[in-house]
């Protein structure tokens, strides 16, 4: 028995002596792995650090005033945080001879009151990323959010081309006329490599995808090319070049990411975003890892890798080193000095712009707006109470400053960026600063210049009205959540089932009722509208009376589209006198005050700085915007596909019964003339 046991001891030292002289593998797995310890001789170690939809969000949120420098708080993420993260996970990193990516999955602007300073020469978000040394990231579509004029004059204030050599911005999909700025000066790239120094080659590719382009403010005159064809070329480009990984940054969605990886060979890795979906683990389609992290930096994605030059595999190391993929940036990580003395440059600007704005009433992006001892919901496809409280402030304040009473404001949930949190700690209890105010509604761009939409001021009929809470159920159906409209000055009850028909089969294509609404009521009253019966007309059918509407310029853009699409749910937006208003003369209705454009933050902010005072001289939120208030109202009924089916059958059975009686007939007659 000793001399068998030695036997196969000999044979094992031999065959692991013949192996490793033969550089064959002694343990292999496949692709999709990373749950259990591995070891792949050869393999090389490096790791993987991205963030997506960062959102100019400079600085610790959710909420701001909650933050500090010293104390442990429940303000989330910041660009200071995420630094120091980096920087301690390089220097792990090092220690083990391992190398480190860092990616953004686009979307770096459009979110907070930092992204003012776009439009006015400042390229803050992608300076810090610099300094943060991001290898890469592309442009989604809110970096359009001010037009292709500014996105490139951004660029350039950033330092590019330049800085294309510490982060390269790619944008592999857009089509761009060679003697426009952005091609011309080199202001994005196609594909990047990195070269590290084990050896390893990565080639990056970057696109926007379809919802995304859908969405993107103005992208004129840019045009874009396939996703699916863009990222075989850049497949088979970058294999050419020689690198060992093909990695794809997608601003996409996950959903769309998850056809690509299926549909497009190559590809090793999808670093995407626009969904902001938190994904805890890395997904796979095929032979492809699809790698997501929330957004606004509240987590960095970490996925520590393993590569096989032999078998060109890839996996992923994360559980057998206990290291969770998502690393939420809160309290526990102190800020980098030289990245808040950074930030601090941009704030100085941003105050001074605020106060500007604001005419002095307001000079410090950190001051208190109001208080409240509840947060604000914004509920996904429903009615919400910082919905209400938002399209109140159009309204009323809109009101205020034209002498006009306006009767119904209109706001869509993809400009609401999320609940109003006031302060939670003890040194901020309750508070609300101006900055996460704003945040929640600070994107768009107007035509003075200046960031932020519009207020429009413009005229519909009350059947008009009924025809847009139709589009606004429609739209909502079929294209998701931030196509849902809020309102304020009327309620509506409506029948989910009725909103679509039917889809027809094979094609799958929605055929609309435009029969979903079945009650609607106009708001006559004074203020905040009330919750019950007074103070209410009814929004009838075919209704010829003009009314008083306000939206911001990017829904005012869209009411128009419904008609084309169907002529029963027309909209034509017109003067006072009900002259309609062309769509290139809608800049005429942007309402301004003074000689500055009426902004959508303006009339929010200055909605809740109106507000009464409590006892410490500060606004209060008052208890009616601490749940819905009955605007938007889903009721049960039996849907009109089932009715329709009903009569059809009624018709059928009286057809056949007409028809049975016809012949019937016919044989008594038959049979009475050949008696």
């Amino acid at each position: 028995m000793n001399r068998l046991k030695k036997h196969v001891a000999f044979c094992t030292v031999l065959f692991i002596t013949i192996a490793y002289l033969g550089g064959l593998p002694l343990w292999s797995e496949g692709t999709s792995g990373g749950t259990s310890p591995t070891l792949i001789e050869s393999e090389i170690y490096f790791t993987l650090l991205h963030t997506n939809d960062e959102h100019s969000q400079l600085i610790p949120h959710s909420s701001a005033v909650d933050y500090h420098p010293t104390l442990p708080n429940t303000a989330i993420g910041g660009f200071p945080r995420l630094a120091t993260a980096i920087k301690q996970i390089r220097e792990e990193k090092a220690a083990l001879g391992e190398e480190v990516l860092l990616v953004s999955g686009g979307d770096f602007i459009g979110g907070t009151a930092f992204s003012w300073l776009i439009p006015r020469g400042h390229g803050a978000e992608l300076t810090i990323m610099q300094k943060l040394g991001y290898n890469v990231t592309t442009i989604g579509n809110h970096e359009y959010d001010y037009g292709t004029e500014v996105l490139t004059n951004y660029l350039t204030a950033a330092g590019y081309p330049e800085a294309h050599t510490t982060t390269a911005v790619l944008a592999t999909n857009i089509q761009v006329d060679p003697n426009h700025p952005m091609m011309k000066n080199d202001l994005y790239r196609e594909y990047h490599i990195v070269e590290m120094e084990n050896g390893l080659k990565v080639g990056f590719f970057g696109f926007i995808g379809e919802e995304a382009i859908v969405v993107s403010a103005d992208t004129k005159p840019f045009t874009f090319k396939d996703q699916k064809e863009t990222a075989r070329k850049a497949v088979a480009d970058l294999k050419a070049q020689g690198v060992d990984l093909v990695m794809a940054v997608s601003h996409s969605g996950l959903e769309e990411d998850k056809v690509l990886a299926k549909e497009v060979e190559g590809i090793d890795v999808i670093i995407g975003g626009h969904s902001h979906t938190e994904l805890h683990q890395p997904i796979w389609v095929e032979e492809t890892m699809i790698l997501q992290a929330g957004a606004y930096l509240k987590y960095l994605g970490r996925v520590d890798l393993a590569y096989n030059p032999q078998t060109g595999k890839l996996r992923y190391r994360n559980q057998e080193l206990e290291q969770p993929f998502l690393m939420l940036m809160d309290s526990s990580i102190p800020s980098d000095p030289e990245i808040v003395e950074l930030i601090a440059g941009y704030t100085e600007e941003l105050n001074l712009l605020i106060s500007y704005f604001t005419d002095g009433k307001f000079n410090d992006m950190m001051d208190i707006v109001v208080k409240s001892d509840f947060t604000l919901e914004t509920l996904a496809l429903q009615e919400s109470p910082f919905g209400n409280f938002v399209t109140d402030a159009m309204r009323l304040i809109t009101t205020e400053k034209t002498g006009k009473r306006v009767d119904v404001a209109i706001q869509a949930n993809g400009s609401i960026r999320g609940s109003l949190i006031p302060g939670s700690m003890d040194y901020s209890k309750g508070q609300i600063a101006f900055y996460d105010l704003s945040a929640l509604i600070s994107l768009g761009y107007g035509s003075d210049g200046y960031a932020g939409y519009p207020i429009t001021s413009f005229y519909l009929t009350g059947d008009e009205i009924r025809r847009s809470l139709e589009v606004a159920n429609l739209i909502s159906e079929l294209m998701g959540d931030i196509y849902f409209l809020q309102f304020s000055g009327l309620r509506y009850d409506f029948n989910p089932s009725d909103v679509v028909l039917l889809n027809v089969p094979v094609k799958d294509i929605p055929v609309p009722s435009v029969r979903s609404v079945k009650k609607a009521e106009l708001y006559t009253g004074e203020g905040i509208q009330s919750f019950d019966g007074e103070n209410y007309i009814p929004l009838k059918k075919g209704d010829s009376t003009l009314y008083h509407v306000v939206a911001d310029s990017y829904i005012l853009s869209f009411l128009p589209m419904a008609g084309e699409l169907l002529p029963q749910l027309e909209i034509v937006p017109k003067d006072q006198d009900g002259n309609p208003i062309a769509f290139e003369d809608f800049h005429t209705l942007e309402v301004y005050d003074g000689d500055k454009q009426l902004k959508v933050w303006q009339t929010v902010v200055e909605y809740a700085a109106s507000l009464e005072r409590g006892q410490d001289g500060i606004p209060v939120i008052p208890e009616y915007y601490r749940d819905v208030a009955g605007r938007i109202n889903p009721v049960k009924g039996v849907p009109l596909l089932v009715w329709m089916i009903g009569i059809l059958v009624i018709i059928i059975m009286v057809f056949v019964l007409l028809v049975k009686g016809i012949l019937r007939n016919r044989r008594r007659r038959r049979r009475y003339l050949f008696r």
